[in-house]
């Protein structure tokens, strides 16, 4: 809409990315803020409450009651914000808009099989979620050959592109969303734990977006130039306003969890800007604190089933902390700084190549 207003009635401000981008930071930061309360009432009333995994530390069973599914709230804002501030003839802007919708319907299915037998492993099954991940994957990814993404493969502080993939690309981007989509879920298990390293992922990787869609400033970087993704750092300048606002409610102690309709959304999403701007590999350290929280999951469970010994004491890692005795806050606090620095790291390697 406010690109319209560019175009139809002259008012030259709105042609920029960088304006419409925070536009669309605030429709969504206000929108969540106003709407969530709303949510929590409406979600109390009727018991869509987070059931709490039985194996969880005792200190979980004091989350009991809260209400979760807050993702739709913010998924909701973030697409009302896109719709309004974008271009919608973006081809890259209609595949973040399939990503965010496709994947929370899958955490929205979730979601419900939890709340409907009120039991914490009684959702989708894995192999189920996996089936769906992997055909909203497809999905998606038909759209990016459509648009003619390159198959190149980037790797930090190198200049130019290792090879090309091809049509192994297809198997590489899958691996990706899958990825990240299930391990910012394994994340989502103390307050505001996901929300925050959220944020600044998807700081780092909308100013990459931008960087990558302006001709003069990805040349000066060495970075690759690809036309029309720079529109995509408005959806993630919405999806981070949403998020900061979804922040308020779910900082500890919770009202509000986002539920896997929320955290498969921004996994996949997440993934889905790493493989547009080329920074799939990168994706490694903007997204330092879920490959973290996956990586201990695969070798507790690894482990558990080779040598019939624990790594951890429990896996996700927090768990593992606070079974050493941290307190929530300590880890969540913690682990935002580990977040925010290792993004850092992947920024400086913007300009170190």
């Amino acid at each position: 809409m406010f690109y319209w207003f560019y175009r139809h009635l002259d008012i030259n401000i709105f042609q920029y990315i960088s304006v419409r981008a925070g536009i669309g930071f605030f429709i969504a930061f206000f929108m969540t803020a106003y709407l969530m309360p709303k949510f929590i009432r409406w979600a109390t009333a009727r018991k869509a409450n987070q059931p709490i995994y039985e194996l969880a530390p005792q200190s979980h069973q004091a989350k009991v009651g809260t209400p979760t599914m807050g993702g739709i709230v913010f998924v909701l804002t973030t697409l009302i914000a896109t719709i309004l501030t974008a271009k919608l003839n973006n081809i890259y802007v209609i595949g973040a808009i399939l990503t965010i919708f496709l994947f929370s319907l899958i955490g929205i299915k979730d979601d419900l099989s939890k709340i409907t037998k009120n039991k914490n492993d009684e959702g989708l099954t894995p192999r189920m979620k996996i089936v769906f991940q992997v055909l909203a994957s497809l999905i998606i990814i038909a759209v990016l050959f459509y648009a003619n993404h390159p198959t190149t493969l980037y790797i930090p502080f190198q200049k130019n592109a290792l090879f090309d993939m091809g049509f192994y690309s297809i198997i590489f981007w899958i691996l990706v969303m899958i990825a990240s989509t299930n391990a910012v879920n394994l994340t989502d298990g103390l307050d505001g734990l996901a929300t925050v390293p959220s944020v600044i992922a998807f700081f780092t990787l909308s100013l990459i977006v931008y960087i990558t869609g302006h001709a003069i400033i990805s040349e000066y970087l060495l970075l690759p130039n690809i036309k029309l993704v720079g529109e995509l750092a408005i959806v993630g300048a919405s999806f981070m306003g949403a998020l900061i606002a979804f922040l308020w409610f779910n900082s500890h102690p919770a009202q509000v969890f986002m539920g896997d309709s929320g955290s498969l959304t921004i996994g996949g999403f997440m993934g889905y800007m790493a493989i547009v701007a080329k920074s799939e590999i990168l994706l490694l350290a903007i997204g330092f604190i879920f490959v973290l929280e996956a990586v201990s999951v695969i070798l507790q469970v690894g482990s558990f089933k080779y040598r019939k010994k624990r790594v951890f004491l429990m896996a996700p890692i927090h768990h593992h902390f606070e079974q050493k005795g941290w307190t929530e806050n300590k880890i969540i606090v913690r682990f935002w700084i580990i977040a925010f620095m290792t993004n850092l790291i992947a920024l400086a390697s913007l300009k170190i190549r």
